[in-house]
């Protein structure tokens, strides 16, 4: 075989690597922050669309160089590999469009750009498919700055979630697990344990997710999952918070404040949790909400102050420690990694954030695996309030890409045995 032919072979080799590898979000550099979605949903949340509702992506750049953004979209099948339709039958119009829509900020000390997006627009007229998506953000030079994932699906079933303890004795005091029943009379399920995908999400954490679980029993038109373990999430603990709403005095969680080129907010510091008694604290759920005191345009006129984290931990060997929440999507990336303090006894990390309510926790990461362990230093108990979404995704037998045909959620507050 010549060179050449091994070079044709080669090529030929990858391609079905490329094309069925899934889709993994893009963590956005250093000075683009602050990436939220705005729907009828809370803001900052995972972004669930009924189909027709508009899509809202919204950010900011603090490089203060006007920069001019483009945006792509795709459509994916629900395990996020690349479905077969092409751009024009499930988008209406054009993408790879620039983003027009940006304000500067307002008298505040960090200088940005708050950039927003709204489909549909004039160039981008509507998504015409339920299911998954990805949304790519570029720069002018068409250097990739971030993607995030969003669904849209139609309401043409009923799906019913309910959270129950662990039927798993061994995990019963650290785990949850959820429960689905899907009916429909609109739609005749063919051979529902093919063509019915479901996927369950705690806390709008898609990393953590369970999905292509089969439906185990069938009631007239309902399928049922009543899983022992396949089902089960870690409970985790009730997510730490602060909030730095007025960057000139201390607020909920911020030990004291400092100005130097930005404002600089020092947080409490905190300890392992993991082993005590439970105790409840509500919570956002990982999530985050931007707001500042006596403003009257929070997209522009909120400040970034560098946010000051702290651990009490002693030094962990083959294992990181991150500041984990929906800040950046859950990402475990440089920024959060935290860094060991031997004079003070605790890990440290700093990075900048918009003014406004957060959630966080700290996770610990095998250094060699990349394996994730949210309880160790949190801890894990039945009885943390979790949210959860179920999606349904439906291919009828010949379709060529998966309907996202139902949406369901639930909350742990009235867990049951």
């Amino acid at each position: 075989m010549t060179t050449k032919n091994i070079y044709h072979f080669l090529y030929f080799l990858l391609i079905p690597v490329a094309i069925f590898a899934q889709a993994e979000e893009v963590s956005p550099p250093d000075f683009i922050k602050t990436i939220t979605f705005k729907s009828n949903t809370t803001q900052g949340q995972l972004p669930v669309l009924k189909l027709g509702e508009p899509l809202v992506l919204e950010f900011d750049a603090l490089n203060a160089n006007e920069e001019d953004f483009y945006y792509v979209i795709e459509h994916f099948n629900f395990d996020w590999t690349p479905s077969v339709l092409a751009k024009a039958e499930y988008l209406r119009g054009l993408d790879n469009q620039r983003i027009m829509s940006y304000k500067n900020s307002f008298n505040t000390y960090q200088v940005y750009s708050h950039y927003t997006l709204q489909v549909p627009n004039i160039q981008t007229r509507g998504l015409l498919k339920s299911g998954n998506y990805m949304i790519s953000i570029y720069d002018e030079y068409d250097e990739l700055m971030f993607s995030r994932k969003f669904m849209i699906y139609e309401d043409m079933i009923s799906v019913g979630v309910s959270v129950k303890r662990s039927r798993d004795v061994r995990v019963i005091e650290e785990k949850q697990s959820v429960d689905i029943a899907i009916s429909t009379n609109s739609i005749n399920f063919n051979n529902p344990l093919e063509t019915i995908k479901t996927v369950i999400i705690q806390n709008n954490n898609l990393n953590t997710s369970i999905s292509d679980l089969k439906p185990q029993y069938t009631l007239g038109n309902e399928l049922i999952y009543r899983y022992d373990t396949e089902s089960a999430f870690w409970g985790g603990n009730e997510y730490l918070w602060f909030e730095t709403k007025d960057v000139r005095t201390s607020n909920v969680g911020v030990q004291f404040i400092d100005l130097e080129d930005i404002y600089q907010s020092y947080l409490y510091t905190n300890v392992v949790r993991s082993g005590k008694p439970y105790t409840y604290n509500p919570d956002l759920n990982g999530n985050f909400q931007v707001t500042a005191l006596d403003r009257s345009d929070i997209d522009i006129e909120a400040d970034y102050t560098m946010v000051h984290f702290s651990l009490a931990q002693e030094e962990l060997t083959g294992k990181d420690i991150h500041v984990y929440g929906n800040f950046n999507a859950f990402a475990i990336e440089p920024l959060t990694r935290m860094e060991y303090n031997s004079e003070k006894g605790v890990y440290e990390t700093r990075f900048r954030l918009k003014q406004g309510f957060y959630n966080y926790k700290y996770v610990v990461v095998d250094s060699k695996t990349g394996e994730l362990n949210e309880g160790e230093i949190s801890g894990d108990y039945w009885q943390t309030e979790n949210n959860y979404k179920v999606l349904v995704y439906y291919r009828d037998l010949g379709a060529r890409y998966d309907k996202l045909i139902g949406y369901g959620e639930a909350t742990s507050v009235n867990i049951s045995n």
